[in-house]
């Protein structure tokens, strides 16, 4: 894996280079939302959105009413988020941090998402920072993605076939699907058990 000075490098760079291809939430968040999220939290709630990069995901969650808490590594992203959010920043904690580091904050949340990120190290602090209750959000690339083009090649940020709901344990898994389009994903909608006080 990259050094986290050379990850922030490459992300910057990233969200330097097209701004504006990072507005759009992806699609698993609105069909997870309307379908697990907003049943279970018709009156909103405290999100984390980890990787959130640019804040596409955590303002279109603003917008619904949501308080989100968005962690990047990125200062380039962190500052686009914070410029894209608007008037919806007092909505929006923008916290730039390793995430390679990631530990559970003391406060839980009632939604944790992750999009096109992988850290398996993480996954224990990750399932810790759902409250009972609440759910996980995740959706990455698996293997699949070294049958296609472009994307990257290295296994240490592809998931195996079925890995996810293995890294999620603990979890109620609510709905996972991997499938081959444009991109090779899993998608998880898991929720933790409302008794389970870890």
């Amino acid at each position: 894996m990259l050094p986290s000075s050379n990850e922030r490098e490459r992300w910057n760079r990233k969200y330097r280079e097209s701004p504006d291809s990072w507005r759009e939430p992806d699609p698993f968040l609105l069909r997870a939302f309307s379908e697990y999220i907003r049943p279970l939290f018709p009156l909103g709630g405290h999100a984390l959105d980890l990787a959130g990069g640019a804040g596409r995901h955590a303002i279109w969650l603003a917008k619904q009413g949501w308080k989100v808490t968005l962690i990047d590594i990125a200062n380039a992203g962190i500052e686009l988020a914070r410029e894209n959010a608007g008037s919806l920043a007092s909505l929006v904690d923008f916290v730039e941090d390793d995430l390679s580091r990631f530990q559970a904050p003391q406060a839980q949340f009632d939604l944790v998402l992750a999009f096109f990120y992988l850290e398996r190290r993480s996954f224990p602090e990750i399932v810790k920072a759902v409250r009972p209750g609440g759910l996980l959000i995740y959706k990455t690339l698996t293997r699949g993605q070294l049958e296609l083009a472009g994307g990257p090649k290295d296994p240490a940020y592809l998931l195996e076939e079925g890995e996810l709901p293995r890294l999620a344990a603990g979890l109620q898994v609510l709905f996972y699907r991997e499938q081959i389009a444009d991109k090779a994903t899993a998608e998880l909608v898991a929720r933790k058990n409302s008794a389970d006080t870890k």
